[in-house]
């Protein structure tokens, strides 16, 4: 008797099949940042002059925003919601090339969406470029030191096997950097291009750009090294980040 042989499977491979809803996670989930980080900074202008209050405000609402959207959507793709974690996650071996080009994608058109949408809800032009210059080296600097210590944070505590307090490390971080460096730490290559859409309180202008882009990509590169110096074994929990997701 024989046997016919079974058809090829055509469904596709888990980790390609799952992709859509990854990069819809990142793309929501920075869209959802960059809303909060624009859209407090413009209620900040509108409640108050002052500069400190605007700044404290700012900070409390991005800080409290990210530690709920990695809550919410890191379960899907790891909320990375920034080209420096991914990177650094590419380097270190917990994410595949084109996974991670496909990542920075949804990663930038979701924050430019987000900065476009908080405009919008604030009866601003959708695309309105800022004019807030931030060209100075002694901030983009302070941009190389908050990405430095923003990954550190991220990559010690899922080498730590605390991935239930990533959430809360980051958000935490990142409010501690705004105020800390001159820069308020935009520490995200993804953020920083999405807030030249915006010429309120948290934007940049153009020109400013790509200086705190490279160097938020040179402190990722020092950064990797540093994990893998402190770390040596990092590479078996890298697929871990930001928070444990399914691959």
């Amino acid at each position: 008797m024989t046997h016919a042989s079974p058809a090829p499977s055509t469904e596709a491979p888990p980790a390609r099949r799952r992709l859509p809803s990854r990069l819809a996670a990142e793309f929501v989930g920075t869209a959802f940042l960059l809303a909060a980080i624009v859209g407090s900074g413009i209620m900040a202008e509108t409640l108050t002059g002052d500069v400190g209050l605007q700044l404290l405000q700012n900070a409390f609402a991005t800080a409290a925003a990210l530690v709920a959207l990695i809550l919410a959507l890191g379960p899907a793709s790891g909320a990375h919601f920034n080209p420096a974690v991914t990177l650094a996650d590419r380097l270190l071996g917990g994410i595949d090339t084109p996974t991670a080009l496909a990542y920075v994608v949804a990663q930038v058109s979701g924050g430019v969406a987000g900065v476009m949408g908080a405009n919008v809800m604030f009866d601003l032009s959708a695309v309105d470029w800022s004019a807030t210059d931030r060209s100075a080296s002694h901030l983009a600097f302070a941009e190389g030191v908050a990405t430095l210590g923003l990954l550190m944070v991220i990559f010690g505590v899922v080498r730590a096997g605390v991935p239930a307090v990533a959430a809360f490390a980051v958000g935490a971080y990142v409010a501690s950097a705004i105020f800390f460096t001159s820069s308020t730490a935009f520490a995200n290559p993804a953020v920083t291009i999405a807030r030249s859409f915006s010429d309120a309180f948290a934007g940049i202008a153009p020109s400013s750009v790509p200086p705190y882009v490279a160097v938020q990509l040179i402190a990722t590169i020092i950064a990797v090294g540093l994990v893998r110096l402190i770390y040596p074994r990092i590479g078996e929990v890298a697929d871990l980040v930001v928070v444990p997701h399914e691959d």
